[in-house]
C-alpha cells in the first residue's frame, strides 16, 4: 500500500520539478515583446550611447545579397554588425571573411535559425557553442554578441551566450523586412517609427529564412535611412562602438543615458 502511494508523489513531484525548469527556461522569452523589452530591459534591447545608433544586419552571409549591402555601406563610409548563422558561414565561408576584412563587426545568429523555446538546454548549448567556435574558426574572429533567431531569448540561451564571452543584444527597432509586403518604404517607415539615439537597428541582409528576395525592401531602404541619422546628427556603427559592455571586456565609460 505504502510503495503504491509514494511511486506516485515522487512522479508527480518531478513531473512538477520539470515543469517548473521549463518555464524558467522560457521566461526570457518574454523580452521578445518589444515595448516591454525596450522600456524595462533597455541593455538588452541594445539600448547604448544616444549620439550613437547601432546598424545590425542578421541571416547571412548570402552570396546572392551580402555582398551587395557591404558596396553600400563601403560607398557610404558605415561600418556595420552582422549576426552571422553557422549553417549560411559553411556555405560561404569566403564571404564571411570579407565581411570581418572589411571592417564591420561579427557576431552569432546561432548555427541554425530555429527558435529556441522549440529546443532543450542540451540542444540550445550544442547550437550556439557549434556557431561560435565555426565562427571564430572561418573568420578569425571570436564574436562578442549573440542574437537568438526570432528574438526569442530562453534562460539556456542566454547562460550558454555568457559562458562563451558573448553579450546578448536585440534591438530596440525593426523593419519587417522579410514579410511578403514589405518595401523600401514600409522599412523605412517601421525603423523610423521607433528610432532614438541610443537604438540597435534590427535589419537582414538575407532571405534564407523569409520571403524569397526580400532583403531587396531592406537594400533599398537602408540609404534612405543612413540619410535620416545623419541628419539627426547620430553616428552610426557597430554595436562595439555603441557603449555596451561585453563580458570579459570594459566598454569605458557610457554616455549619459546609455545603459549597460
Amino acid at each position: 500500500m505504502t510503495g503504491r502511494r509514494v511511486v506516485p508523489r515522487v512522479a508527480k513531484g518531478a513531473a512538477a520539478g520539470l515543469g517548473l525548469l521549463a518555464v524558467a527556461n522560457a521566461l526570457p522569452a518574454l523580452s521578445s515583446i518589444a515595448p516591454m523589452r525596450n522600456r524595462m530591459l533597455p541593455g538588452l534591447a541594445g539600448t547604448g550611447d544616444p549620439g550613437h545608433v547601432a546598424l545590425t544586419f542578421d541571416d547571412g552571409p548570402d552570396p546572392k545579397s551580402t555582398p551587395l549591402f557591404l558596396d553600400l555601406l563601403d560607398k557610404r563610409g558605415v561600418k556595420a554588425t552582422f549576426f552571422l548563422l553557422g549553417f549560411m558561414l559553411e556555405r560561404a565561408p569566403g564571404l564571411g571573411r570579407e565581411i570581418a576584412a572589411a571592417g564591420h563587426e561579427i557576431a552569432l545568429h546561432g548555427y541554425t535559425h530555429r527558435v529556441m523555446l522549440a529546443r532543450g538546454p542540451l540542444s540550445t548549448r550544442d547550437d550556439i557553442t557549434r556557431g561560435h567556435h565555426l565562427v571564430a574558426e572561418v573568420t578569425g574572429v571570436e564574436p562578442r554578441w549573440y542574437r537568438p533567431p526570432y528574438g526569442v531569448l530562453t534562460t539556456a540561451a542566454r547562460v550558454t551566450a555568457s559562458r562563451l564571452g558573448m553579450r546578448t543584444v536585440l534591438w530596440t527597432t525593426w523593419g519587417r523586412d522579410w514579410t511578403d509586403t514589405a518595401s523600401p518604404d514600409s522599412v523605412q517607415c517601421l525603423v523610423q517609427r521607433d528610432l532614438r539615439g541610443g537604438g540597435t537597428i534590427l535589419l537582414h541582409d538575407s532571405d534564407c529564412t523569409s520571403k524569397p528576395e526580400a532583403w531587396r525592401s531592406t537594400l533599398g531602404a537602408v540609404p534612405r535611412l543612413l540619410d535620416t541619422m545623419e541628419e539627426r546628427g547620430w553616428r552610426v556603427g557597430p554595436l562595439r562602438e555603441h557603449g555596451l559592455a561585453v563580458p570579459g571586456r570594459s566598454a569605458g565609460p557610457l554616455a549619459p543615458g546609455a545603459a549597460a
